[in-house]
């Protein structure tokens, strides 16, 4: 069974249809929305500040999301994909984003929809990724533009397998 579990008299809120992995926790101030997958070893910590998740956002294997006591929060639109191993801490990621594998999303970072942070990338504190962009590399940087073939085959492709995957565990 996951840990969720309340915090200082926040307890999270979960939305309809959701797969939550029998090992991951999450706790506090925590609100997700509908189709929302956490999965094996991830971590949402809602305890130093709240999260708010929209609809259809998977949170991959080992992902940690937390925020920052008293100055940041985090926020995630809908149909976001947060990588395997992957941390993001006191931001907003806008819709239809995908955060790739081990990458790292720091304090006041902004990413707006439609956008791909790639695999271990790390965005420095108060990074704002204007819509459609690619960023990779230490410190990030924009790479590329998406396109909407690389928005279809990349961030809606993965959002909709990670709905597929959680149906295999309900």
């Amino acid at each position: 069974m996951a840990l969720i579990r309340e915090v200082l008299g926040k307890a999270p809120v979960i939305g309809k249809d959701c797969f939550i992995a029998e090992n991951s926790t999450i706790v506090g101030d925590v609100t997700m929305g509908d189709q929302c997958s956490v999965w094996f070893s991830a971590v949402v910590r809602g305890d130093v500040n709240f999260i708010k998740m929209g609809n259809r956002v998977n949170i991959q294997d080992g992902a940690v999301i937390h925020c920052t006591y008293e100055k940041a929060a985090t926020i995630i639109g809908n149909n976001v994909s947060i990588g395997h191993n992957a941390l993001v801490h006191g931001c907003i990621i806008h819709d239809n984003v995908l955060i790739g594998m081990g990458s790292i999303v720091m304090d006041n970072c902004i990413v707006e929809g439609n956008s791909i942070i790639a695999a271990g990338a790390v965005l420095l504190e108060g990074t704002h990724v204007k819509a459609g962009s690619v960023y990779a590399g230490v410190p990030a940087k924009l790479v590329k533009q998406a396109d909407q073939s690389l928005i279809e085959d990349e961030i809606n492709r993965i959002s909709d397998n990670y709905i597929k995957y959680s149906s295999w565990f309900k």
